[in-house]
């Protein structure tokens, strides 16, 4: 499990990609400090994801049909960023929300506004998810935990700070991206168990 504080930005130095399946080896200062072991879980732009090789400051990770479908990790390229979060442990502060690296599906960045000491950024997700999409309610995008401050159907929109946009890759976001979205997992439950509820 994770919170949705990202802990490092890492790059991937090495990628072997066939149909719908990828061997990814990121590089981040953040390895050197975790000292991530074989098996254990590390999310990347929020997909939960299993060390199979390890070094001191890269971590291998492999990427399944499923994962490629789902999220935007398929896109990634030698060079790309991306957002890093080691699994909670027990004993560790709670910051954030509840989030379990199993991303839903993507969206689509359309807008990108300033509002004063934040950047607005709308984004532009299928309908089938509005249920789980609520105003103040939380989102992790591409990993990162945030507060929807707008919804309808097709749309929502979250506001950052410098902090935030400086220490993870939604600063790199452009018009047209698609980022990792994963809906919070009590809304699932909550909507599940309604009377003619979906499961997401």
């Amino acid at each position: 499990m994770f919170t949705g504080i990202i802990k490092g930005v890492g790059r991937v130095v090495q990628l072997d990609q066939q149909d719908e399946t990828a061997t990814l080896t990121l590089q981040a200062d953040l390895f050197r400090e975790i000292q991530p072991q074989l098996g254990d879980s590390i999310a990347i732009n929020g997909t939960c994801l299993t060390a199979t090789a390890v070094s001191t400051d890269q971590v291998t990770v492999e990427v399944m049909p499923e994962t490629s479908r789902r999220t935007n990790l398929g896109a990634l390229a030698v060079g790309s960023r991306v957002n890093l979060e080691p699994a909670l442990q027990a004993s560790a502060r709670l910051d954030g929300h509840f989030v379990l690296g199993h991303v839903d599906t993507t969206a689509v960045l359309t807008a990108k506004q300033a509002d004063q000491n934040a950047i607005v950024l709308t984004f532009e997700l299928s309908a089938e998810y509005a249920p789980y999409i609520v105003e103040k309610g939380s989102i992790a995008i591409d990993g990162v935990s945030l507060t929807i401050t707008a919804t309808d159907q097709t749309h929502f929109s979250v506001s950052l700070i410098p902090f935030t946009l400086a220490e993870t890759v939604l600063g790199d976001r452009e018009l047209g991206d698609r980022v990792n979205i994963e809906t919070d997992i009590l809304g699932k439950y909550i909507v599940a168990n309604q009377p003619g509820g979906t499961r997401a």
